[in-house]
């Protein structure tokens, strides 16, 4: 599926509760990305961040994919088939090098920040 087949209001990114907290593991969904590249990357960046918040000082590699497996989120583009961005094909580069502040930085991705209504602080 390619950018010009953008569902209706835009590309949805569905957050996942690895912990078994949330109705059918479904924390929220994301949606209005204008394109599947930004929406690709908000999820890449999403599943980034979670992973470095899992990952305690001298954790191991092993120890920080375990910690994420058990408390952490991972996020999918929704209706994206083989064009969404899936968290399996990088997590190992993720829990064996920390990240910069930018790969982690979803917000600034994020279709809901330049909504007046929305209050993230509780993200």
């Amino acid at each position: 599926m390619s950018d010009l087949f953008a569902p209706e209001g835009g590309w949805r990114v569905r957050i996942l509760d690895l912990s078994g907290g949330a109705e059918d593991n479904i924390v929220e969904e994301v949606a209005g990305f204008p394109t599947l590249m930004q929406a690709n990357a908000f999820a890449r960046r999403y599943v980034r961040d979670s992973v470095e918040l899992c990952r305690a000082p001298g954790a191991s590699a092993k120890e920080v994919l375990e910690a994420w497996f058990a408390f952490g989120e991972d996020a999918l583009v929704v209706d994206a088939e083989e064009g969404g961005w899936r968290s399996a094909t990088e997590l190992g580069d993720f829990v064996d090098k920390r990240a910069a502040v930018e790969e982690r930085d979803w917000r600034a991705l994020d279709p809901r920040r330049d909504d007046p209504d929305y209050d993230d602080s509780d993200e």
